[in-house]
């Protein structure tokens, strides 16, 4: 068991400096592993969710790491997208007022850490890059301005503000479900003519901005005079999972919250965390939380993008293995909600305990950990983290809309709200 600890303990991950894949995926992925910390948020509030308005002031800030540092010839692109996250395949010239395309100039060497890297950044809209309808898009960075050699996708969202969204955070309707989940039930309230609600009219919610969590409302239960009313009994239900665990890893110099031990050589530093339980059979215990989130944080230097330290983390989840046939992942809007190779976490049987190393920047993580079930494929917090009612979450409604007669669809209004009063807006 030691000979296990020990190596994943002081395994970095190791950077394998493959070339890409040929193509682009319509979804939040890196595709070289020595890019890392990819960050996208409105840029009035840092780690925002990446909405703007449409012919706003409002900016998108993005910026992510290469740990191959140097300086690269990287270039960037945006595609406008469906409802569903699929090409919209019409031509750049409907949707951008600007140039195709652009190069990431903006570039900083990190300072003071024992891995070096290069930081890049860029804000959209700029003089070059500048949309001019509103949707879903898709961000793209390649090299050497070759599509065909993808670095980064990244999803963002314009709003053509033309509808207003009420919505509430209510308990499930089903019995058994309510002291477990939580639904959303939410009204259209528009001026613009729509003919037919149902073809015409799309809406997304979203816990906690996982797109894992995503519903998708083609129906509206009842249309009203210049209303769409969605609150069926049976739609939008949500399980309520858990606060969010979490770590603080600002300080390289003291152990902070669920931090166990520092281990610091030339080549490297490691963080190891206390060990989890499962939460699965406890009582609610309500504790402050981001809702998934993180942010990029140094207190022993003066810049958090170019002086914070990257640290092989230390998961242990003292926990069964659900059933026999899955597997177990950390999950946070640090890495997207996605199941991948790199936040995987190995399962020794013997002790009942999963392990996993993952390389991150240093500052205040959110986390949680899922079970995919290989049976059924489904991704599920429950035999971990357990399902409550009165959890803390956010949620996202996205409304498209697309005229009669268009060939693309329009995000026409957005509403972001928690199920506490005080945190809706």
């Amino acid at each position: 068991m030691q000979k296990i600890l020990f190596t994943i303990l002081f395994f970095i991950p190791t950077l394998i400096f493959a070339q890409s894949d040929k193509t682009f995926t319509y979804e939040n992925k890196i595709y070289l592993p020595n890019i890392k910390t990819v960050l996208c948020y409105n840029s009035n509030k840092e780690q925002s969710l990446p909405v703007i308005l449409l012919n706003s002031a409002e900016t998108l800030t993005f910026g992510f790491d290469d740990l191959l540092a140097g300086t690269k010839n990287y270039w960037y692109t945006i595609e406008h997208c469906t409802a569903d996250w699929q090409p919209s395949r019409i031509s750049s010239i409907d949707y951008l007022e600007s140039f195709n395309d652009d190069r990431i100039l903006n570039y900083r060497y990190s300072s003071n850490t024992t891995r070096k890297y290069t930081h890049y950044e860029l804000t959209l809209p700029n003089n070059q890059i500048q949309p001019k309808i509103g949707g879903n898009y898709l961000l793209k960075v390649y090299e050497d301005g070759d599509l065909k050699k993808p670095v980064i996708s990244q999803r963002f969202y314009i709003v053509d503000s033309q509808v207003a969204v009420a919505a509430e955070v209510s308990n499930s309707m089903q019995v058994e479900d309510r002291n477990y989940k939580q639904k959303i039930n939410f009204t259209i309230n528009h001026s613009i003519p729509i003919a037919n609600p149902y073809q015409d009219v799309k809406a997304v919610v979203m816990q906690n901005f996982n797109p894992n969590t995503a519903q998708i409302n083609t129906k509206p239960s009842f249309i009203r005079p210049n209303q769409l009313v969605y609150n069926d009994l049976t739609t939008n239900d949500f399980w309520g999972e858990n606060e969010f665990r979490k770590f603080d890893t600002r300080s390289l110099r003291y152990k902070a919250d669920n931090v166990k031990d520092i281990f610091r050589d030339n080549e490297s530093v490691n963080v190891m965390l206390f060990q989890d339980a499962p939460r699965n059979t406890s009582a609610f215990a309500n504790q402050y939380d981001e809702n998934g989130n993180y942010f990029i944080r140094n207190t022993d230097g003066r810049d958090d993008r170019t002086e914070s330290e990257y640290t092989g983390v230390l998961f242990t989840l003292n926990a069964p293995a659900p059933s026999p046939n899955g597997e177990a992942y950390v999950l946070g809007r640090f890495n997207n909600y996605t199941l991948s190779k790199e936040n995987k976490l190995l399962y020794d049987a013997s002790r009942k305990q999963f392990y996993g190393n993952i390389l991150l920047k240093q500052g205040l993580y959110d986390y949680e950990y899922v079970w995919f079930d290989k049976a059924t494929n489904t991704i599920e917090t429950k035999p971990f983290e357990g399902a409550f009612f009165q959890t803390e979450n956010s949620y996202q409604i996205f409304v498209y809309y697309r005229k009669p007669g268009a060939r693309w669809d329009t995000l026409v209004g957005y509403v972001n709200l928690s199920n506490k009063p005080s945190d809706r807006r």
